[in-house]
Order: structure tokens, then sequence, then C-alpha cells
């Protein structure tokens, strides 16, 4: 890819706003002057992601993550620096220059992870071209998504294609385009045996897979004949791109309606989501035709807290789907259930009603978990005692894995007046299955593995080091340049005849020009680069802000600037409106904040040279008198420095 320019990158960044972007990957709700969410980086239930709209900024707590915009489609979506900037200046419709087309040279160039991407794109045009240009593919394909009823605005919307069916027609292509074999391999597209490839998918109608923000993951693969022979239904091999436990399909098209309507419908397969989202509704998804799994509920809790599962008349399926009811219990979510007529799927039932009667049919059909186990389980045995018993034991145990006590409550309540039994009967043994669950969640990997440190490894842990001292002041003073270096102070000088005055100045300026007088530098690679870069700025007469350096390619930069900018807090102006008591800022006390910086600077450096010397003295077997007077002499000169900078702290004088 050609280089963005860098007004372009400008451009997008000053457009882009990160509230807007991260609101399609998370459920974002007003928090003061700032947005709250659940992190999508990890697994929590209480947010501690948060996005800051005046700074343009993100910060999660729970994994230490932050940044910018680009920062987190870097980490959320495994983009590239210049991909991340073009997604977004897709987003905002901001031209960037094309690109000369890549040769095969540059494509093998790019990551592995990156190729399997391209390569899923370029399929995913090549099978709608061949669905709806081809011959076959509109005889064969279009014909059959008319039949299922498909709008041909819903066909290109979910980008639905079509694999010719001659063997090697989609390989041949992709091939002649330049990609590997080799990665054609891994996201399924073609396969290999005895030294001849073919495709995958050959004669199959085309699902594509997208992640939340569009990009195509891998692919379902619908057979179009009726040889009980061929498996019905192919998907896209897991590879490092995708991970079919943690996808759901339609999630891209469907994240802004489960906002809005703070309620996620979950159905078993693609065709489904595509009618009910034809149907208009639309906040919609599948588990693709797999178990639903607890990455997945986690993904629609990014959203909402609500689900509602749409089964179709298959009892036996029913059955074997309670388990996925638990599991979404066992996060702390709302399940309701809405079981449509024996042999009809949300599928087949959006296409015989209207939009109001798909509707009305749910909201009259939907029950809550209880009810619908009751009446799967209770059916055509509602006498039996037994039956009764082993069925309001089954129902307590899906209680019991709810993690708030009073919504279990609650369901406690609901089970012991539906089946006319004592609460306290139903208490104890929710009390007995509760104690089970808490027991297998002590038994996980992952709270096995955790260790509680010893009395001694935390002294050893929390003992100062003179590498931390030196790494925690340099850390300070890039942090005050960052933060405060366009900012004016007063500061001491002298003046052409040798009398004391003062001077206004930037915090830039100021500290650039310590350093560069006393020839100190920044040890931290990191820091290092940051305060070059500010040197640079100063040497074009710019001085630096911390809105440059989180344009910057380099995230780890990007991440250290909105880690500062991140723990700043606001006050209350209660303080001084109900209490009377005025606080004071380090922005209220700046020339104070940045002398001390440079006094611990500096100290630091001097802490490192006298211990340099003391290592040298450690070795005065090896040293010549002489050699070892100067080192004594230079140990004492640097040890009045520092008495001197512990003494006379703030009073450092441009000379």
């Amino acid at each position: 890819m050609s280089k963005i320019p860098a007004h372009i990158i400008d451009e997008i960044m000053q457009t882009s706003r990160i509230e807007e972007v991260i609101g399609e990957f998370v459920n974002l709700k007003r928090a003061g002057s700032n947005l709250k969410g659940l992190s999508p980086f990890t697994d929590e239930k209480t947010p501690s992601f948060v996005v800051s709209p005046a700074k343009q900024i993100f910060k999660c707590f729970s994994t230490s993550k932050g940044g910018s915009v680009v920062t987190f489609l870097m980490e959320k979506e495994h983009f590239t620096y210049p991909e991340a900037l073009r997604w977004l200046a897709d987003k905002y419709n901001i031209q960037i220059p094309e690109d000369e087309p890549a040769t095969a040279e540059q494509l093998a160039a790019i990551t592995e992870r990156e190729s399997l991407y391209i390569i899923n794109d370029f399929a995913k045009n090549y099978f709608a071209q061949n669905l709806l240009e081809s011959d076959e593919g509109k005889a064969v394909a279009l014909s059959y998504f008319e039949e299922r009823g498909f709008r041909k605005d819903i066909i290109q919307k979910f980008q639905l294609g079509y694999c010719i069916n001659s063997g090697d027609d989609f390989t041949k292509a992709a091939l002649k385009k330049g990609y590997k074999l080799d990665y054609l391999e891994k996201v399924g597209l073609v396969k290999t045996k005895e030294d001849r490839s073919f495709d995958f998918f050959r004669g199959r109608v085309m699902f594509p897979i997208h992640s939340v923000s569009g990009r195509v993951l891998g692919f379902g693969g619908r057979t179009l004949f009726t040889d009980k022979k061929v498996a019905k239904y192919f998907n896209s091999p897991e590879s490092i791109i995708y991970n079919k436990s943690e996808i759901l399909y339609g999630l891209h098209f469907s994240k802004g309606d489960i906002i809005k309507y703070d309620n996620c419908f979950l159905c078993e397969g693609y065709t489904d989501v595509i009618s009910m989202y034809q149907a208009g509704i639309q906040n919609v998804v599948s588990s693709s035709g797999t178990s639903l799994t607890k990455d997945q509920i986690k993904l629609i809790r990014r959203y909402t807290q609500n689900i509602t599962i749409l089964y179709d008349g298959d009892p036996a399926g029913i059955k074997a789907s309670f388990r996925g009811i638990d599991l979404i219990l066992e996060e702390g979510m709302n399940v309701k259930v809405v079981l449509f007529p024996e042999g009809e799927d949300p599928d087949s039932y959006s296409k015989k009603a209207s939009t109001s009667e798909l509707e009305a049919y749910i909201q009259e059909h939907t029950q809550d978990f209880i009810s619908f186990k009751a009446d799967i389980l209770l059916k055509n045995g509602e006498t039996d005692p037994i039956k009764k018993a082993e069925l309001i034991r089954e129902i307590v145990h899906s209680v019991a894995l709810i993690p708030d006590q009073i919504t279990r409550t609650v369901y406690l309540q609901q089970i012991a007046s539906q089946f006319d039994i004592q609460e306290s009967i139903i208490s104890n043994e929710l009390m007995k299955l509760r104690k089970n669950v808490l027991s297998k969640q002590l038994q996980t990997p992952e709270l096995n593995q955790l260790q509680v440190p010893t009395q001694v490894e935390e002294v050893q842990t929390n003992e100062p080091t003179l590498e931390n001292n030196a790494e925690n002041s340099e850390h300070d003073l890039i942090r005050i340049l960052i933060k405060f270096g366009t900012r004016v102070i007063e500061v001491e000088q002298l003046d052409e005849q040798g009398e004391a005055t003062t001077a206004e100045t930037s915090v830039t300026e100021f500290i650039c020009h310590e350093l560069d007088k006393d020839e100190l530098a920044f040890e931290h690679p990191k820091f290092a680069k940051i305060h070059q870069l500010i040197v640079e700025g100063l040497a074009e007469n710019q001085l630096l802000s911390s809105t440059y350096f989180r344009q910057l390619e380099d995230q780890t930069i990007v991440q250290f600037v909105s880690d500062i900018e991140s723990q700043e807090y606001e006050l209350s102006t209660k303080w001084l409106s109900q209490y009377n008591i005025t606080t004071r800022s380090e922005s209220d006390r700046l020339q104070e904040a940045v002398f001390h910086s440079i006094y611990n600077f500096k100290s630091s450096k001097i802490e490192a040279h006298i211990r340099s010397i003391q290592v040298r003295l450690k070795e005065a077997e090896s040293m010549s008198d002489e050699e070892l007077l100067d080192a004594l002499s230079e140990q004492m000169t640097y040890e009045k420095i520092k008495i001197a900078f512990a003494e006379k702290l703030g009073r450092i004088i441009l000379r």
C-alpha cells in the first residue's frame, strides 16, 4: 500500500469521532462527560471501558489498553495502521489517493493475517459477481434465492454469492491474481489432493461471515443438490482470523438495532437472519447452526443484556438447546423464548406473515424460560409427579446459575407460585445447587492459576530500585512535556547587565533548554523517541501537543499519551460551592510542577553517576592512587550537587 499523505491523516483524525466508531462495537452509556461500557477486549460484568469524546481517547482499565480511535481499530480488528486509517476514511467519506495495483511481491510482503483478509474479500466479490452476472449463477443460484423470497437489495446487502460448479474456477482466478495457494488453503477456499487443487465450495451458494466491523472472516456454503450423501452446509475451517465460537452471523448488520431496541433475537441459521431482517426485524443474529457458546453470549452482552431465542417447532432440537439458556443465565443476562408453530422456523414464518403480524406473533408468544421449560418438559406428562419433580429440579438448577441474588429470589418466588410449592423447599434446593455451581467455578483453571504472593515476595517486588527511580523521573518529565508543553511559564534569567529578571517561555522550550545545557538524555527508548520528536518540532518552530502524538503510527506512544490523559480527573464543583474548599490542580501550580519534575530528573541522573562511581571504587585494587583520588573527588562533587538540588528545589535559572 502506498503511504497516506500527512494532510489526509490529519483530516481523518480530525473528522473521526471516537464515540461513533467505538459505539459500533460497544454499547456505550453516558457517565458524566465520558461514555462507559463493557470492555471488548476481555470478559467483564462491571463496565470499566471509558471513552472520552472531549479528548478523543479510550481507556480500558481491565486490560490497560488505551489510545486513539486508530489504536482501538488496530487492537479490536487487528488492522494495521494504514488499514485503520483507510477504514475510517471509508466511514467518513474521505478520499485517499489511489494505490498502484499490488504486485505478487507486495502481496507476499503483507502479513499472513492481512493476506487472509484480502483473500476472503476477493472471494466475497468474486462469488457475488458469479451470482449476479454469470449465466450459471443467475440460472442456478440467483433463482434459488429468489425462490426463497429474498429481494435483490437484501441479497446485495448480505453480499450473497455463488461458487461456480466447475471444480477449480475460483482457484484459477485466485492464483492468477497472485494469491498464495498456501493461504487459499488456510482460509478453506481451496483444497489440494494428490497435487490437484480444487474449489472447496464448488456448486454452493455462499454466505459471507463478517466481523463486527464488516471484514469477511469466512464463509458458509449451502449445496443446491438433493444428494443425501452431500452435506447440506459447509463452513470455512477455523483459522487465525476465524473462530466460529466467537462469531455471530449478522451482527455486523444488526448491532445498531440491538442497541436501539435493547434486545437481541437469536436464531439458528443464515436464512433465518436474512428473512427476519428483510421482514423488518433487524436486531437479529444467528449462531450459524452451532451450539451457543459463552464467547457468543459475551459478544451480545456488549450491546444488550436481553436475549430472545427464536425456536422452530422441532421438540428434539429445543430440548438439546436448553444448555444455551443456562449459559445465558450464567452470564447474568435476561433470556426470553419464542416458539414458532411446529414445522415453522423464523425463515419460513417471516415469509408467510407481514411485518406487523410477525411482530404481533413474537410479542404474544414471548415466554420466560421457566414457563418455556415447563411447557416443553411437562408435555404429555402433566399428571406424573416424578416428571414434575424432575422439571422443578431442572428449572431450579437453571436459576442457581444466575449470579445476581435478587434475580434468583424473584425467580424462586415465581417457581413456588407456578408449581404451588413452598418457597422454603425451593430455597433449600436452590442453595444446594448454588453451592455446586460455585464449587465448579472455583475449580476453573483461571482461578487455580492465581497465586497470592507471600509477604517476602511483596517486599521484594515493592522495594524501589535506582532503575525504577530513573524511569519514573523520565516518565514524569515526558508527561509534563506532553500535557503542558505548549503552556507558558515565567522563569528567572540574567539580562545583558547580569541582573536577575523574569521572562516568559513555553514549558517545552524551558525543559529542552535545561536538558541540552547539561547534556542530559532519556534512557528509556520510548521516552527518548518522544523527546527527539519534540526537539525536531522546536527546530521547525513548532510546539507539539498531545493531539500530535495521538496521530502517530507508533501505537506505544499513542497509548502512553492516552494513559496520561485518562489519568486526569474532573474535580467536583461541590468542593467549592458546598464545602467552601478551593482545590489546586497540577495545572494551577504548573511552574512548581515543571521545576519539581526537572529536579527529579536531574537528581536521578546524579544518583546514577554516583552509583557508577561507587561501582568503580569497589574495584579500587585495580586503580592507581591518582585514579582513586579522581573518583573520590568526582563523587564528592556530585554529592554536593545533589545536596544543592535538595536545598534549592525550583531555583533552576536560565543562563
